[in-house]
């Protein structure tokens, strides 16, 4: 049976998973309740795990290294306390590897085309076979994710999602804005998977490095 989350460790999770992140984006992160992650926020702001920073108008919180390093005690506990969960997650992460590989040429692919004496010429998407080719290599990996995120919502709800998400940005790609393959700030191709590959290595307590 899949294990769901306390909203503790939920809200303190959207902070890592998003970087940055205001309340309302926090709360929509998992379905919660926007006034009991305000709530928490502020608990955890007290404990000294989130801060609270403003940069050219816009404000957010992030978590401290204190606040990271609770976090991942959390997940190591969760994970522990799901059946067959450490397991599961590590094999789902071997699996996510090569595709992660996949997405990262495909992304690269997106921003990139090589040409005779300019091997990082920018892709002005001018191509259509080109850029079609990435899209199907999307649209590839958008089936496989769905295997992925099965696997791990089996023993942690918390990783439901990823996969419409992912599938709901190619949607966006398909009907004409490729913007939605690596365009910041959104749910694009690029930060769902990059948000999913945080996800993962978190909960294993490792790094992206390693």
């Amino acid at each position: 049976m899949t294990r769901v989350s306390p909203d503790e460790l939920l809200v303190l999770h959207a902070v890592r998973l998003r970087g940055f992140t205001d309340t309302a984006a926090a709360a929509r992160r998992f379905a919660l309740d926007p006034d009991v992650v305000a709530e928490l926020l502020l608990d955890h702001q007290a404990l000294g795990l989130v801060s609270w920073s403003e940069f050219a108008g816009l404000g957010g919180w992030s978590l401290t290294e204190r606040g990271r390093a609770h976090g991942e005690r959390l997940l190591a506990a969760e994970l522990a306390a799901a059946p067959g969960g450490d397991a599961t997650v590590v094999a789902t992460y071997a699996t996510f590897l090569p595709l992660n590989d996949r997405l990262q040429s495909a992304c690269t692919s997106w921003q990139l085309r090589p040409r005779p004496g300019d091997p990082l010429a920018e892709n002005d998407h001018t191509d259509p076979a080109w850029d079609g080719l990435v899209v199907s290599e999307l649209d590839a990996l958008a089936g496989e994710l769905v295997g992925v995120v099965h696997g791990l919502t089996a023993v942690l709800d918390r990783f439901a999602g990823y996969d419409r998400r992912f599938s709901a940005a190619l949607d966006r790609v398909l009907a004409g804005d490729g913007s939605w393959v690596n365009r910041t700030g959104e749910d694009s191709c690029h930060t769902v998977w990059f948000e999913l590959h945080e996800d993962l290595i978190a909960t294993l307590g490792q790094s992206r490095g390693a």
